[in-house]
Formats: structure tokens, C-alpha cells, sequence
């Protein structure tokens, strides 16, 4: 099954629901805003019948007094609009800001969960794009945008009621206008949609080439590939413009119809209102207050035609957000998980074990692998690249579901174990450490949060890293730059190392963890390592003559398949393939070290 983002499209049906689940545990406040909106919006409407007032009886009845009470009820008015105004705008942005927190929660906790499989066929430029950018302008319509749609509405049917009020014959002439400005509403509104939709996603584009071209910079640099990424860049800032453009295009004949349409309207039905002031139907202060009415009214219809755009494009973002938090998990938890005897002693079993990643079915990775290590055993994994190795530490985590045969930790399958406990059993060691853009102390204590300062320290002792650490403009405290860019290469692996002594967990998987170490390290990270192994069961990928010597078991992997088993001395003299990496790999290896 592909776990490819686009293949979910939730519709309009989906987006709004979603969107609701988020603001209910506010509902309080949503309903506070309402109310505010509401608030506001019969003040403004309040506000047509003191200037009908005001040119019927304040200018017409020539009392000075009479004209200063109806300017004080005004200004009462326009001070009762204000502070709903404040108060609307204060809960509608603090709503669009706490749902957009929310939601980007949600979204990361879900993206943690998603297995190795679905980073493997979505670039992680453009899940980083979703996650920020699409989430702002959910933000954006949330906290302002929605507002406005939903003020503008209610102005425009309060003012078609009071326009009602004041001269049913001119409203019923505004009324076989109104169908007129909707049609383009209706129609532009959906191509506006499709279009940002497809705006979003170019601009996701460009998240994962700067994501990819600014954490390679190294390699870029090194074969003078800038002129090229920033050709390549500009080609896709041009895709988005190509896609904004349509989109604003649309959008601004969008506005501009409902303009045109609104004012015409409204002209007209001034200009029949103005002939039955001059034939005695209607006072001047009824055809202002009408006036006032319909030109509210045409505002709030161009507002909502403004917006629905902004609306429109958080409808396209909410769903490429949708499609992120529902993505399915490939590796879930059992309905209920099976439970580990403790201590655990760490016997594994492989039985029948085929695999291949998925979409390749036609390339398998391993193929009927039938193995037992036993409890404390330390078991080095040799053969070719692409022999399986690194796949078997991937399997034994359970970061793939197998389509054929079981792995058995202590006797139970672990596909019948939560995954974060089958997890939390093995301690990593990968060839190429991964450092975190944090202190020392943060990147040590990694698997093990709760650590002290003390715990760490020892750590880093034994791993052979207190010297160097020490030496750190801030010691333990010390940043260390983004991918640990400020440590060496064998710094790096002594952080790993000390993590994983930390963690000290019943299962190790070392991926040649003293690789990248020069010899003296070496001499004290491995008795290190010596101390950290014992009563453990250990799966090293071996690089190194002086690794698979002290191997307890030597597998051989070829294609997929477990071609030989035996100490080295065994697997000289019966092994072929052995013969060939120890010649080539482990003896050249070793002699350069």
C-alpha cells in the first residue's frame, strides 16, 4: 500500500468538520466572539437610523438640541461598535492562534508515528512545508479571515431587513440584483479553491529543495553545484508564480465583478429612491438611511467575496493538513499487546523471514532467513552491500511490517508488541551518529531523559568523550550545532556510543561503532564497549578484522540469504565469500587503521 500524501483528497465536507473539532474545546470563547460580532454588527446597522434621525428630525427640525442628542446617540453607538470591535478581533486572533498550535500538535505527534516507509517516499521539505506554511494560512483564516466573512454576512442581512423596513419597493429591486452577484461568487469561488490548492502544493516544492540543498551544503559547495540549484531554484519559483498568478487573477475578476455589480445596483436603485423622494413617497432620511443600508450591505457582499478567496485557499491548505494527521500508520499498536517477561533476556529468533520494501515487491531483501542467537551473544553480521544487514537492525526495531515469517524476542512476536516497548529494549550505535542541534548534555541523555548529570558524565567517561567535552567552550552545556556540526567525525560516534551506554538497555546494535575513531580512542572506546556488552545480546555489522575476531558468531549474509555461520578461523577455510571480505574488506581495513 503507497503512503503517498496525495493520494487522500478530503472535500469541503471534511475541511470544515475538522476544522470545528479544534475550536470545540474553546467553545466558550467562540461563542463570546459571536456574540461580540453580533454586537457589533447591530451597532452598525443602529448606526442607519440615527443618520436617518439625524436628516429627518436633527437638520429638519432646526432644534439645536434635538441635533445634539441624536450626535450623542451616534457617538454612543460608534463607542458600543468599537469595543465589540476590540473584543471580536482579541478572541478571533487569539482563536486563530491557539488552533494553529493545535493542530500543528497534532500533526507532529501523528508525524512521529508514521513509519520509515512514508519519509522514504515523501521528501521532507515538502511534509515540513504542510506542517508550517499550510498551518499559517489556517491560522491567518481563523483568526481574521472567518471574522470577516462571518460579520459581513450578518451586516448584510440585517441591512436587507432594514432596508426591508424602509422601502419594501426599493429592496425588492436590490433583491433581483443579489443573484447577480453571486453567480460569480459561486463559480470564480470554486476555480480560486482548485487554484490555491495547487499553488500550496508548488510552494511545497520549494520547501524540499531548500530543505535538501541547505542540509547537503557541503557536497553542493564541494562540486560547485550552486549556479545549478539556484537555476533549478528560480525554475520552480516560477512554477508558483505560474500557479499564484491564475489564482490572483481569478480572485481580483472575482472582486471586481462583485464590485461593479454592487455599486450599479445600488445606483440605480438610488436613482429610483431619489424620483420618490421628489414625487413626496419617501422622506430624504429614508432614502439616506436606505442608502446607508445598501451601501453596508454591497460592502459586506465584497468583503465576503474578498475573503472567500483567503477561505477558499485555507480550504486547500486544511486539506493537504488532513491528508498529513490521517495519513495511516503503517506500524500501529495491537489491540492488545502482548507483554515481555523482565528482566529481558534478549533471545532472538528469525523464522521463515522474506522481505522487500514496500512498492518493490519484485526486490527481495531477504529471503526465508531462518536464524537463533542466543541469550548474551555476541553475533557479527558480514557480507556484501545490500547483503541485508542494516535491513535485519530495521526489522528487529519494527520500523517495516514483514510480508512473510515472524521475529521472536524472548519467545514472543514482536508484530504482537507495542512498538515503543519493543523499542526501548535495544540501545543503537549507527555508523554515521546522528547529533542533535542541542547541548552534549541533551544529546547523550536522549534515550534516557530522566538521567543525571552525574549518570552522563560517567557515560561519556567510559565512551571516552569527558576530555574532548571538557574542552568545549561550555562543557556539557555546549550547542552543537545543527547535525553536530561542530564535533569531528569521531566525536560524534563517542556521543553515540556514550548515549547508548547510557540507555543501557538488554539489546545492542552496532553499525561498526568504532569506525570512525582514530587508534588511541579506539583502544579505550572498545574496552568500553567490552564492559557495556556483557550478559547483552549484540548484532554487530562488521566492518574490521579486529571486530568479527571477538564475535562469538560470525553470520555471513549474501542476496538476502544466511550463506555461512562459524568463527572466522572456521569461515576462512569454508567460506568463499568470507575468504574474498576478509582479503579485501576486514585485513585492508584493519591494516590502514
Amino acid at each position: 500500500m503507497s503512503t503517498a500524501p496525495a493520494e487522500r483528497r478530503p472535500d469541503v465536507t471534511t475541511v470544515l468538520p475538522w476544522v470545528a473539532s479544534f475550536l470545540k474545546p474553546y467553545r466558550w470563547r467562540v461563542l463570546a466572539a459571536m456574540l461580540f460580532l453580533l454586537i457589533g454588527s447591530v451597532a452598525w446597522l443602529a448606526l442607519g437610523q440615527g443618520v436617518r434621525l439625524l436628516v429627518d428630525d436633527g437638520f429638519g427640525s432646526g432644534d439645536p438640541g434635538r441635533l445634539t442628542n441624536i450626535m450623542l446617540m451616534i457617538l454612543l453607538i460608534t463607542a458600543i461598535s468599537a469595543t465589540a470591535v476590540f473584543c471580536r478581533f482579541y478572541l478571533m486572533t487569539w482563536l486563530g492562534e491557539r488552533v494553529s498550535a493545535d493542530i500543528r500538535n497534532r500533526v507532529y505527534q501523528h508525524m512521529l508515528r508514521l513509519s520509515p516507509a512514508f519519509y522514504s517516499e515523501t521528501r521532507t521539505g515538502e511534509v515540513i512545508s504542510r506542517f508550517t506554511a499550510d498551518t499559517t494560512v489556517l491560522q491567518s483564516v481563523v483568526g481574521s479571515s472567518l471574522s470577516m466573512a462571518l460579520r459581513s454576512a450578518v451586516t448584510a442581512t440585517g441591512g436587507l431587513l432594514m432596508m426591508a423596513f424602509t422601502s419594501l419597493k426599493m429592496t425588492a429591486l436590490v433583491l433581483v440584483a443579489v443573484p447577480l452577484v453571486l453567480v460569480p461568487i459561486f463559480i470564480l469561488g470554486k476555480l480560486v479553491r482548485r487554484m490555491a490548492r495547487a499553488s500550496q502544493d508548488r510552494l511545497a516544492d520549494i520547501g524540499a529543495h531548500v530543505d535538501e540543498s541547505l542540509h547537503e551544503i557541503h557536497t553542493v559547495q564541494s562540486y560547485g553545484h550552486e549556479a545549478q540549484d539556484q537555476q533549478h531554484f528560480a525554475a520552480k519559483i516560477e512554477q508558483v508564480m505560474s500557479a499564484a498568478k491564475q489564482r490572483i487573477f481569478y480572485r481580483a475578476l472575482l472582486i471586481g465583478l462583485v464590485m461593479l455589480l454592487s455599486i450599479t445596483a445600488i445606483t440605480l436603485v438610488g436613482w429610483v429612491g431619489a424620483l420618490d423622494v421628489l414625487a413626496g413617497r419617501v422622506s430624504a432620511g429614508e432614502l439616506t438611511a436606505f442608502l446607508f443600508y445598501a451601501v453596508l450591505v454591497a460592502g459586506a457582499v465584497a468583503t465576503i467575496s474578498e475573503v472567500i478567496g483567503e477561505i477558499q485557499r485555507a480550504a486547500g491548505a486544511t486539506e493537504r493538513l488532513i491528508e498529513l494527521a490521517e495519513m495511516p500508520v503503517d506500524i500501529a499498536v495491537p489491540a492488545t499487546p502482548a507483554l515481555l517477561c523482565l528482566p529481558v533476556a534478549g533471545a532472538l529468533v528469525f523464522e521463515q523471514v522474506s522481505f522487500y520494501y514496500p512498492g518493490l515487491s519484485e526486490q527481495t531483501v531477504l529471503q526465508q532467513l531462518n536464524l537463533a542467537i542466543k541469550p548474551g551473544e555476541r553475533v557479527a553480521l558480514v557480507g556484501p552491500s545490500g547483503a541485508g544487514k542494516s535491513t535485519l537492525f530495521q526489522l528487529l526495531q519494527r520500523f517495516y511490517n514483514l510480508p512473510e515469517g515472524r521475529i521472536l524476542l524472548d519467545g514472543v512476536d514482536i508484530s504482537h508488541l507495542d512498538p515503543a516497548v519493543l523499542r526501548a529494549q535495544f540501545a543503537l550505535v549507527p555508523q554515521d551518529a546522528v547529533i542533535f542541534a542541542d547541548t552534549v548534555l541533551e544529546n547523550v541523555r536522549y534515550g534516557r531523559p530522566e538521567a543525571s548529570v552525574q549518570q552522563v558524565i560517567a557515560a561519556c567517561t567510559a565512551a571516552c568523550a569527558d576530555e574532548f567535552i571538557q574542552q568545549l567552550p561550555d562543557g556539557y552545556q555546549s550547542q552543537l550545532g545543527e547535525r553536530g556540526v561542530r564535533l569531528s567525525g569521531g566525536q560524534k560516534q563517542r556521543i553515540a556510543i556514550a548515549r547508548a551506554m547510557l540507555a543501557d538497555r538488554p539489546l545492542l546494535l552496532l553499525d561498526e561503532a568504532t569506525s570512525a575513531l582514530d587508534a588511541a580512542s579506539e583502544y579505550y572506546v572498545k574496552q568500553a564497549l567490552e564492559q557495556l556488552m556483557q550478559g547483552k545480546t549484540t548484532l554487530i555489522i562488521a566492518h574490521r578484522l579486529t571486530t568479527v575476531l571477538h564475535a562469538d558468531r560470525i553470520l555471513v549474509l549474501d542476496k538476502g540469504q544466511l550463506i555461512a555461520s562459524g568463527k572466522h578461523s572456521e569461515l576462512m577455510r569454508n567460506c568463499p565469500l568470507y575468504q574474498q571480505l576478509a582479503e579485501l574488506q576486514f585485513l585492508s581495513a584493519d591494516s590502514v587503521a
